[in-house]
């Protein structure tokens, strides 16, 4: 066996009560699921999962498609519900038609 030596850090205690949590349920203790993360991040060279920024937040985006949306039909004739209706149905027939 190769030489031991004692790894120690500081965590959230709520968190790593969760995280221990979840390992027991898997069977694992903490020490052998940090000795796994660190043999995986050897095999990989690097983490073994994504760690990547989001592009963008998604929230912002759909508010701003939103947005740009509404801008756009503002100036669209109001439709009743016949209309609306009647259009959706012309649309149903003209795909049937291929």
């Amino acid at each position: 066996m190769a030489e031991q030596v004692l790894i120690q850090f500081r965590a959230d205690k709520s968190l790593k009560q969760d995280v221990a949590d979840i390992y027991n349920q898997l069977g694992l203790d903490l020490p052998t699921a940090f000795r796994m993360f660190m043999a995986k991040s050897k095999q990989v060279r690097g983490l073994p999962f994504d760690a990547v920024l989001p592009e963008t937040n998604k929230r912002e985006d759909f508010i701003d498609a939103f947005n740009a949306l509404r801008e756009e039909a503002k100036d669209l004739p109001e439709m009743t519900l016949e209309e609306i209706n009647a259009e959706i149905e012309a649309t149903r027939t003209e795909r049937k038609r291929g």
